[in-house]
């Protein structure tokens, strides 16, 4: 299987992408404006970034002028990505990886929310899926057939990135990258190597110098637990937690591991890792702002894992919700809101946004959900402010 045909199947555990769902959507009914949701459209021959107005109830109405222009190019269809649309730390910027282009693009944030495209840059690589970003520092994964790597830039308080010398860290062509995330110290970086379908998939650790370069951490790459280790979050509570979706392990075997990650970046599982959610798929997880509770998003069962967090990182099962119209819109990218109410997923078949109210570890679907994403072509990744 080739490489793209690779990350549209997610491994071959993921049902086949479904074209349905009319539009759905959600009204505002006159509640305020307090953030805004944005979505990588991932569109062929022009690459787009789709916003949304997010409002107190929980409800998204389309930002005036969106989609807005990304410069590049994206490739037209469902790509298993995690972090493939950042925010940067001062919030000032979103960072959209141009698969179809080999390039990132970096939009201005403006006032009122809309974006304006500062700059279009070079990957320094093959099909870029992956953006990490801590205040001026930014690294990439790259996935591409004969140029897979990790490789840093910086961002200036202009908008523009320049390259850092000798910091491209080269990866086999079978790693297949699926996420890559900075540490919230600003130190570390970890980096999911999905693998083959059938394995064998590990994950990358690394200190970050003070000039932005990694070294690899004693023993990197470590063996995954499972097969598969894709999306990923730090702890927002505890930097030293960090917390992977397994999801090639077949239907109904999908999990989540937890590791310790070290002053130099090496993985050590906790105790009782892998975390079972008998779902299909889990690809992307999100974690609520308290560190309390961890939602893993099942593509294959279009599905929610609901966890909680103890203060040792083990994850308690409290159970899954099914998405209220799953035909067809095969769940990726999620976030939740800062003030930790609301959910949002992209749902790359149906090119919607499914939204949820979040009460602890319980999560229901908002009436009118999901909601269109204007502009769409595949989408994947998703920044909530």
């Amino acid at each position: 299987m080739n490489r793209l045909a690779r990350l549209v199947a997610l491994g071959g555990t993921v049902a086949a992408l479904l074209v349905g769902l009319t539009a759905g959507t959600v009204a505002a009914g006159g509640s305020p404006v307090v953030g805004h949701v944005y979505v990588n459209n991932n569109t062929a021959t022009r690459n787009t970034v789709a916003g949304f107005d997010r409002h107190a109830d929980g409800s998204l109405t389309t930002l005036a002028g969106s989609p807005f222009d990304a410069g590049g190019a994206g490739t037209g269809q469902p790509f298993g990505s995690a972090g493939g649309l950042q925010r940067t730390t001062d919030g000032r910027y979103l960072l959209a990886t141009d698969p179809g282009s080999n390039e990132i693009s970096v939009l201005k944030v403006k006032q009122d929310g809309s974006l304006k495209l500062v700059e279009v840059d070079s990957s320094n690589g093959l099909t870029p899926i992956s953006i990490a970003t801590r205040r001026s520092l930014v690294y990439i994964a790259n996935t591409g057939a004969g140029d897979s790597n990790y490789t840093g830039f910086r961002l200036n308080a202009g908008g523009h990135l320049t390259p850092i010398a000798d910091s491209t860290f080269a990866l086999p062509d079978n790693a297949l990258p699926g996420h890559v995330l900075i540490s919230p110290d600003g130190h570390r970086l970890v980096g999911t190597r999905v693998g083959p379908n059938a394995g064998p998939s590990y994950l990358d650790g690394f200190a970050i110098g003070s000039d932005g370069r990694l070294t690899p951490a004693p023993g990197s790459p470590f063996a995954a637990q499972r097969i598969g280790p894709f999306g990923s979050a730090f702890s927002p509570t505890d930097g030293n937690q960090l917390f992977v979706s397994n999801a090639h392990d077949g239907p109904g075997n999908g999990s989540v591991s937890v590791y310790d990650v070290a002053a130099d970046g090496g993985l050590t599982a906790i105790a009782g890792s892998p975390f079972a959610d008998s779902q299909t798929a889990p690809c992307w997880v999100a974690i609520s702002p308290d560190g309390n509770a961890l939602f893993a998003i099942n593509t294959g069962s279009s599905s929610i894992s609901r966890y909680t967090i103890a203060a040792n990182g083990t994850l308690g099962l409290v159970g899954s919700t099914a998405f209220n119209s799953p035909t067809g819109l095969r769940p990726f990218d999620a976030a939740v809101s800062a003030d930790g109410k609301f959910l949002y997923v992209v749902d790359a078949g149906a090119v919607k946004v499914s939204a949820f109210a979040v009460d602890g570890t319980t999560v229901t679907e908002l009436a009118g959900s999901p909601v269109t994403i204007d502009g769409g072509g595949a989408p994947f990744g998703i920044v909530v402010d």
